[in-house]
């Protein structure tokens, strides 16, 4: 009995042993994990917090036209002001705008274009045309695609049959056949369909406008005289578009950056007086946006190029959506390419170069030697050309464009802003 004990005894403590050596394992594995135990010569990492991504800079932006110079009455419109005007005795064109880049992060039509215009031309404007009312829709992709058009109807005589461009006021009341637009500053809604001005495609355009800044009045003697001019035009600059465009039965929701324009002016600015213009709304890839326009006082056969103190040309920029400007009064713009020719010496431009700095009578600018450069492609556009007796051509639709921004700083020192956008454009010819 006493030997058998002793064997079993021994068993047990052999059994024991092995339990406590693996305990000891597991337990040393245990802690070695949890970084109680060392193992020599491996040395733990020291713990490191995770690095923070480098702050971006700010872009520099230029300096801004000084505020009494736009503020107040150059920045105030009223209900009267937005309504048609054209009814009045001297006032014989009227056009309300609007168009947008598309640019938003969630656009389903990324980087497209759209321009919508409701016209009141001048009895002179489309010689030998009973049908002065014109609407404008154009849709324009960055791959080619080109929907809508220009179209005009029928004035009427207002007693037999109502004009084809219907216009109230106060506030924006526009109607085109199924086309129209509402709003009062700062908000608007514009509805446009193609009906027959594109052939081949259905589009519905529906957008809504909001505007966070007060326009610009930018031409005339509206300064002081508001509704009461005879020739005005002012600007809502970076407004936000959002909305949805139908082509062909399908719908795309669209958002990006828009602008609105209203303008008017008296029959007796003929185009004996303008012979074209170009316009051109820029948005930049970093947000800002930028307003150029000029009009040409001589047919183009004489004179395709502005001079520096050209009266007719306007060239306003903003980086905060038309809360501050800079306007740049000297301005050399230059047409580099041309299309064919739509009339004798009379063709439709392809491209230009826009260089501008403020002039001497911009003494608080003029100290910070601004100078703008740009290159302005027209990309992919929208033509109608009006023949026989008219003699006169638009070209509206997308236009891509680059160039750079500089300028001294006393703190900072010299300045360069890479430009880098997509606009929309419009050019008018005419022959005489």
């Amino acid at each position: 009995m006493i030997t058998l004990g002793s064997n079993q005894n021994k068993k047990l403590t052999k059994i024991d042993a092995l339990i406590v050596v693996v305990l000891i394992i597991i337990a040393g594995v245990v802690l070695t994990k949890a970084g109680f135990i060392n193992l020599p010569g491996i040395e733990e990492p020291e713990p490191t917090e995770p690095e923070e991504p480098e702050p971006i800079p700010p872009i520099p932006t230029p300096p801004t036209s000084i505020a009494s110079e736009y503020a107040g009455f150059l920045r105030a419109v009223s209900p009267e002001d937005e309504g048609s005007h054209y009814n009045k005795l001297l006032i014989g064109r009227e056009w309300w705008y609007y168009g947008a880049i598309l640019n938003g992060e969630d656009s389903e039509l990324k980087d497209w274009t759209v321009s919508i215009s409701f016209n009141h031309m001048a009895a002179g404007d489309l010689i030998g045309t009973l049908k002065p009312d014109v609407l404008v829709l154009t849709l324009n992709g960055p791959n080619g695609e080109e929907y809508g058009g220009i179209i005009n109807k029928e004035r009427g005589l207002g007693i037999i049959s109502q004009p084809t461009l219907q216009a109230k006021t106060p506030g924006v009341s526009l109607k085109y056949e199924k086309s129209w637009a509402e709003g009062l500053m700062p908000e608007w809604h514009v509805h446009a369909e193609d009906d027959d001005i594109d052939k081949n495609h259905d589009i519905i355009v529906d957008l809504h406008y909001f505007s966070s800044s007060d326009p610009l009045w930018t031409i005339g003697e509206r300064a002081l005289q508001k509704s009461e001019s005879l020739i005005a035009s002012y600007m809502f600059f970076g407004c936000e578009v959002t909305g949805t465009i139908e082509i062909d039965g399908r719908i795309y929701v669209v958002e990006g950056t828009g602008h609105h324009e209203h303008s008017w002016s008296p029959g007796v600015v003929t185009r004996g007086l303008i012979s074209g213009w170009d316009w051109c709304h820029i948005s930049f890839d970093n947000g800002w946006n930028l307003y150029f326009t000029n009009y040409y006082p001589t047919p183009q056969y004489l004179s395709t190029k502005i001079s520096k103190s050209n009266p007719l040309a306007t060239l306003v920029l903003t980086t905060d959506k038309g809360t501050t400007f800079t306007v740049l009064e000297e301005i050399e713009f230059q047409i580099t390419k041309s299309d064919e020719r739509i009339f004798p010496f009379v063709t439709m431009p392809a491209e230009f170069s826009l260089n501008a700095k403020p002039s001497i009578l911009q003494p608080f600018l003029t100290p910070y030697k601004i100078e703008l450069e740009l290159g302005i492609a027209a990309k992919n556009t929208c033509e109608k050309v009006w023949k026989v007796p008219t003699y006169m051509g638009m070209k509206v639709g997308m236009s891509s464009i680059d160039g750079t921004i500089s300028w001294t700083d006393t703190k900072e020192g010299n300045q360069e802003v890479e430009l880098i956008g997509i606009g929309t454009i419009w050019s008018m010819r005419a022959l005489l």
